[in-house]
């Protein structure tokens, strides 16, 4: 897709149903509603996906988000929630072992029950933006700078290209993605969920929200790891006994690298706390578990070809962002 390289733009991280949270961060990035839509004179929103579930605002956030792209104020990719919510709609290919591409088990449907629940009213409504949804391009690639909501695979997005060149795919790519280790689950594992490594020894881990996992979220740009502690990058922590624990040289071979040479990446998906700041000089996450009282965070993105770490802008999250 191609971005005006004179104009300004705010990435902006996981909104997760913020709504509140969304337009008090707009107000301090200089945005102003006119006629029902934010906008700014100069800028424009890049939105790196995950709009939907978890949090209390859901369809107010959407309704905004969607018509600041629809005004022209903005653009959003993908997030794997957006994917999750067409998944679970989207048949899955015909001699399939499942009926839609996100099976209806009660482990997906958890993941989706907030966004269900507040367009039980406005089942119209959800329709039109599961048709946006399948509209969102999975990945944005400007030149000097590139945004995907996890993970940024040279190979298979280069592959991506040469079907969809604005990484905007069709229905019957969302379908094929039910069959595992197609070209097309591949793509959607890769982009929206990031790279993972399964932890040693048979051993799981059970997260804050109660999901329990053989598999960790790994780093794809660590140049020399030495344990699996150097490559984990999801909030959930090792025990102690595995991060310290070498890491084989298999899983190491296995690891993706992006190279401080590529232009900057923005991605959103990782639940980090604290302050937020660049990973590296062209890498950030801009995803501080805003629905889980952490940051709604924004970096201002002008002419730099490196990031600029006085250039993020956040908001703390509030309880009055909670369901009315």
């Amino acid at each position: 897709m191609l971005l005006d390289p004179a104009r300004g733009y705010d990435l902006i991280g996981d909104v997760h149903g913020c709504a509140h949270t969304l337009q008090r961060l707009l107000e301090q990035l200089g945005y102003h509603r006119q006629a029902g839509v934010w906008r700014h004179p100069q800028r424009q929103v890049l939105f790196l996906g995950d709009i939907i579930d978890r949090g209390p605002r859901i369809r107010e956030a959407l309704h905004l988000v969607h018509d600041m792209v629809a005004a022209g104020a903005a653009h959003c990719i993908m997030g794997n929630h957006e994917y999750n919510a067409l998944g679970w709609h989207t048949p899955a290919p015909e001699g399939s072992s499942r009926q839609f591409v996100r099976e209806h088990s009660p482990r997906h449907e958890r993941l989706l029950q907030q966004t269900f629940r507040q367009f039980e009213q406005h089942p119209h409504d959800w329709q039109d933006f599961l048709a946006w949804f399948q509209q969102l391009p999975l990945f944005i690639d400007a030149g000097r700078f590139r945004m995907v909501h996890a993970c940024w695979d040279v190979e298979l997005i280069a592959a991506l290209k040469s079907q969809y060149a604005d990484g905007r795919v069709d229905q019957a790519f969302v379908s094929a993605s039910a069959v595992p280790g197609s070209f097309a689950n591949r793509v959607f594992e890769r982009l929206l969920r990031g790279t993972d490594m399964r932890l040693p020894q048979g051993l799981t881990l059970t997260s804050e929200e109660g999901f329990t996992r053989a598999f960790f979220r790994t780093k794809f740009w660590e140049d020399n790891p030495q344990t699996y502690g150097d490559v984990v990058f999801q909030p959930d922590a090792l025990p102690e006994s595995v991060a310290s624990m070498p890491l084989p040289t298999t899983e190491k071979n296995r690891l993706l690298q992006y190279g401080l040479d590529e232009p900057m990446l923005f991605v959103g998906h990782y639940w980090r706390r604290g302050n937020p700041a660049p990973i590296r000089p062209n890498l950030a996450c801009l995803d501080y578990s805003a629905v889980m009282y952490g940051k709604l965070v924004a970096y201002r993105l002008d002419q730099e070809r490196q990031l600029e770490p006085g250039k993020f802008v956040w908001v703390d999250v509030e309880r009055v962002e909670a369901p009315r």
